[in-house]
């Protein structure tokens, strides 16, 4: 599998594609409101990307982007093997992948300056460390960080951070948590956890990572998740999430969709024992009316937005 993201015009979005499905889609475009791939790295960095416009009966524009607007660079090919070529190169990080193309350099203008952020020493930590939080827990895009940055200090009468202003800050943070996941080695605890949910989900228990804002909304939207085969539900929201990233270990809803103690029980035992398979601890008594929490627990997930 390829550690990309490729998006098209028509919605789709496709993680981790294979080489085969990334040269299917290349393959594929050029029709009616299905004429555009963009291609993400995972995680996403800021200004890189890669991507390919073409209509039936055209030629293939190809564009790729290496971190700043004076690094933005056209092609035009004239057919899609070599189209396929150069973006699976792209993909797989091959050196030289695009020598030989006669690329040309896009002006795409001259960047506009941000100014720094006017906050006291109080609201700078507080701001950093609110999306801090948020982007340790390693479910939020870039974007999502940025629309955090930009509203969290607004009041009636004051907007102290900009659009771009937060764009640039979470830009810097995005690259620092990089930098950081470059040093882990193995296999996280997220991502023991998130195989313990692909189990629990073949074994006909809907299971969510963050899933909703709360409690109040997950139990409310959670049936709607499940399948007709589906005997029950674990799940944990955002605000869980932000407990795990703070280093407070991570707490599980669970029940059964027939509304009994003892399904939802039942339900709590199999989500203990596909923890406990992945090397997982918990601390729960059966207690059916008793969330089960994660601890200790290492939150270290992998930015894949």
């Amino acid at each position: 599998m390829l550690e990309i993201v490729v998006e098209t015009e028509t919605g789709e979005r496709h993680v981790r594609a294979s080489a085969e499905a990334l040269a299917g889609l290349i393959r594929r475009i050029g029709a009616d409101r299905d004429r555009f791939l963009v291609l993400q790295r995972l995680p996403d960095l800021p200004d890189v990307f890669a991507q390919v416009w073409h209509e039936s009966g055209g030629g293939y524009t190809l564009e790729h982007r290496d971190g700043s607007a004076d690094r933005h660079f056209q092609v035009v090919l004239h057919n899609s093997e070599a189209v396929v070529a150069a973006l699976t190169g792209w993909a797989q990080h091959e050196r030289g992948w695009g020598t030989g193309l006669p690329w040309s350099r896009l002006d795409m203008g001259s960047a506009t300056e941000v100014p720094p952020l006017d906050l006291d020493e109080r609201e700078m930590s507080e701001l950093e460390g609110r999306v801090r939080i948020s982007l340790v827990g390693g479910y939020a895009s870039r974007t999502e960080l940025a629309e955090l940055a930009e509203e969290y200090l607004v009041t009636a009468d004051r907007r102290p951070v900009s659009r771009e202003q937060a764009a640039a800050m979470v830009d810097r943070m995005w690259l620092e948590r990089v930098a950081e996941q470059a040093a882990w080695e193995g296999e996280t605890d997220p991502e023991r956890l998130t195989r313990a949910f692909a189990a629990l989900q073949s074994a006909g228990i809907t299971a969510r990572e963050n899933f909703t804002c709360c409690r109040g909304c997950g139990q409310s939207e959670i049936g709607a998740e499940g399948g007709p085969e589906a005997r029950g539900f674990v799940y944990f929201h955002t605000q869980c999430t932000e407990s795990a990233a703070a280093g407070q270990g991570l707490m599980l809803l669970y029940g059964g969709f027939d509304g009994s103690a003892e399904t939802t029980r039942t339900i709590g035992v199999e989500v203990v024992a596909a923890l406990d398979a992945v090397g997982l601890h918990t601390d729960w008594d059966e207690d059916p009316d008793r969330a089960i929490t994660i601890t200790p627990l290492d939150w270290r997930r992998r930015l894949e937005c």
